[in-house]
């Protein structure tokens, strides 16, 4: 009982934040940003990345000192391992949406212990609407629960895909795109989770960091689908990695498609 409260506390704890966090970046949205090239000039990050970030690096400091953080900006990118409480922040998931589309993009936060994702949360910032659940809790969308998706064929659904992925056609992934309903590429790891969840979408295939797929992994273990790393391979949660996530018969198919030799 004490630690289902304790969780049910730390639920309500993480909705406050974001919707603190969520009216930071609005209230900015009248001001200039500062903006920042990281690794080429199509990896940007923001004066409003590194405030959430910091912004909620605090409040769980507040609430567990001892927890520690992968997150995405100013050094908290890397952790020798998930031991005790982790929780992983993408403070603007989809920078360049955020700087150049102003909507988007999200907030996300997955709480882990010792390795095991526990919480999940994703704020659609501009909608206003959030996805969260976790580990025998389901998923909701604000505070309606989600219904399971459908375990659909790849034939019959969306596909989501990393642009540069479709465009070199690594993996087979034009032969995978076509066999699918069509694709669609949303610049958003947070928007293409919420499309699984919802069902909207069949599978995505991303080339992704740890503090991209985290919260969502934990939403999707509690709805039933499946995901790994583009070979089938465990998610390291250390550097990005190429990711797939689908529904169970999306993902054997797209798996099987990815193993054959490029046309």
């Amino acid at each position: 009982m004490g630690e289902n409260m304790e969780k049910r506390e730390l639920i309500n704890q993480i909705k406050v934040w974001l919707r603190e966090a969520a009216g930071m970046i609005h209230e900015a949205s009248t001001k200039k940003l500062t903006i920042d090239e990281k690794t080429n000039r199509k990896d940007l990050v923001t004066n409003m990345d590194r405030e959430i970030q910091s912004f909620l690096i605090d409040q769980v400091h507040i609430y567990n000192p001892e927890a520690k953080i992968l997150a995405e900006e100013e050094g908290y990118n890397e952790l020798e391992n998930l031991d005790g409480q982790v929780f992983v922040i993408d403070p603007i998931d989809g920078t360049l949406n955020f700087v150049l589309e102003q909507e988007n993009f999200c907030i996300m936060i997955g709480v882990y212990e010792n390795g095991v994702g526990q919480l999940g949360f994703i704020y659609d910032v501009m909608k206003e609407v959030l996805y969260w659940g976790g580990k025998g809790l389901g998923v909701y969308m604000d505070e309606q629960p989600l219904p399971k998706p459908q375990n659909l064929r790849l034939a019959n659904g969306l596909l989501g895909v990393n642009g540069y992925l479709l465009g070199y056609n690594r993996w087979n992934i034009r032969t995978i795109g076509e066999k699918s309903l069509g694709v669609r590429i949303y610049g958003c790891a947070g928007l293409e989770m919420i499309a699984l969840l919802k069902g909207s979408h069949i599978g995505y295939i991303g080339n992704l960091s740890p503090w991209d797929y985290a919260a969502g992994n934990v939403l999707l273990d509690e709805l039933g689908m499946k995901y790994s790393g583009i070979s089938g391979e465990k998610l390291k949660f250390k550097g990005r990695e190429y990711y797939l996530g689908a529904t169970p018969q999306a993902y054997k198919e797209i798996r099987e498609l990815l193993d054959q030799p490029q046309k």
